[in-house]
């Protein structure tokens, strides 16, 4: 008696799935003899509102500082840093929240970062950084992809508050005024190049171009 081959339950998987694909495809597009054309199209109509709140809802509570805080990786070490710096407690009262600086205010651009972000719950789920030593040990990498992020969006989530057109350089220190009108109201450099470490202490920078 010969072996079965074992490629065949998979290919008899596959085509039960295929079968069923066009049977609901010619169920779908196949005129309904129950409901009118009008009711349809209000069905239709009430679901995409659902499904689009639902969505939106579902997405702004992800981009809550008590979500990005809701686990203890974040929270026992970058959100713990962050409460340290001018961007947590100032004299104005103004704080910049973790989704302020990390994920960008316009739609399209947002859900991109959404997108992208989706990757670090594998790291979750397998304890990359769920010890102070991991996190430590995984600072400069994740500095550095935080900051080419933003050097490639010509420091986005900075310029949402920040704006060169509205500094009034008069009143900054001579340091930050020749550095500003020299490299960033040109365009020769941005935020990030000249601003790490304002909200998250810094890795070790040995090695970093440009760095001293």
């Amino acid at each position: 008696m010969s072996a079965a081959d074992p490629a065949t339950p998979r290919r008899s998987r596959l085509a039960r799935l295929w079968t069923f694909v066009v049977e609901l495809w010619d169920v779908l597009r196949r005129p309904s003899s129950v409901f009118g054309l009008g009711v349809l199209v209000f069905a239709g109509f009430v679901a995409g509102v659902v499904f689009w709140g639902g969505f939106n809802t579902a997405l702004e509570l992800t981009n809550t500082e008590k979500f990005c805080t809701s686990c203890h990786e974040m929270r026992d070490n970058v959100f713990a840093e962050l409460k340290t710096t001018i961007h947590f407690s100032n004299r104005s009262g103004v704080r910049a929240s973790c989704p302020d600086c990390h994920v960008p205010h316009n739609w399209t651009d947002k859900i991109a970062r959404k997108m992208q972000a989706s990757k670090e719950v594998w790291g979750k789920i397998f304890g990359t950084i769920d010890t102070r030593e991991k996190f430590v040990d995984h600072r400069l990498e994740l500095a550095l992809h935080e900051w080419a992020r933003f050097k490639a969006n010509d420091s986005l989530e900075c310029r949402n508050c920040h704006s060169a057109e509205s500094m009034d350089i008069t009143r900054q220190s001579p340091r930050a005024s020749v550095a500003h009108q020299r490299f960033l109201f040109p365009g020769e450099k941005t935020c990030i190049d000249c601003h790490k470490g304002i909200a998250h202490h810094l890795p070790d920078m040995r090695g970093i171009p440009g760095w001293q």
